[in-house]
């Protein structure tokens, strides 16, 4: 088997690549890039990213957001979302969002990878999957910044008496956003580990660059 037919091996559809992802499979690895995309095997993206597409009957698939963040990050631990989830509240919100919110710990600001504009926030703490819960909060936290109506927020309130109160408060307590917390004032929230304790049934686990995180405890 040739050294360039041993490299093709190791690609996955859909997946994407940096140089140094492909040097330990390959003694040559420029030359061995310069082969693949001349064959079409693999298509050169922007910052340095190479996309071996997944073909469908429609022809190559695009690259995933999350394929793309996750090779630019070089880490997985992110939540990438749109704020138009918001809608999924039912509250009534009005705007649409032309942008793609990515929650991590590394990079602040927008940058465009793979032809994709990304709206990149550092925070400390948050979950890796949505819930209403947590887009409630998020939602919130931005009063001052969305272009919504106040009875949006005076709905938003209505329904966090709602929802999940064990989820909420353990929310509120991890992600510490200090606007929602005001807000949300009328919610009873302790600083108690207890509280982490009582929520066995895991629909997902909090991310946290800090030493004090409760990303071992999951919350159902």
């Amino acid at each position: 088997m040739s050294a360039l037919k041993s490299l093709q091996n190791h690609l996955k559809p859909g997946h994407l690549y940096r140089r140094s992802d492909l040097e330990k499979h390959s003694n040559a690895v420029d030359r061995h890039l310069k082969q693949l995309q001349t064959k079409g095997v693999l298509k050169k993206l922007s910052g340095g990213l190479y996309h071996y597409p997944r073909m469908t009957k429609f022809g190559e698939a695009p690259p995933a957001d999350k394929e793309l963040v996750r090779s630019f990050l070089k880490d997985n631990r992110f939540l990438l979302f749109s704020p138009n989830a918001y809608n999924s509240l039912g509250l009534g919100t009005t705007q649409l969002y032309n942008e793609t919110v990515v929650y991590n710990h590394k990079r602040h600001g927008i940058f465009k990878v793979g032809g994709r504009t990304f709206r990149f926030i550092r925070k400390n703490h948050f979950p890796p999957t949505l819930s209403k819960e947590f887009l409630l909060i998020d939602l919130v936290n931005k009063e001052k910044h969305l272009q919504e109506s106040s009875e949006v927020f005076e709905k938003a309130k209505a329904l966090a008496k709602k929802l999940n109160q064990q989820k909420l408060k353990a929310l509120l307590i991890e992600l510490d956003w200090k606007h929602a917390k005001l807000v949300l004032s009328d919610i009873p929230v302790q600083h108690d580990e207890k509280l982490h304790m009582h929520l066995p049934h895991a629909t997902y686990q909090f991310v946290s660059s800090g030493p004090k995180s409760y990303k071992d405890i999951s919350f159902g």
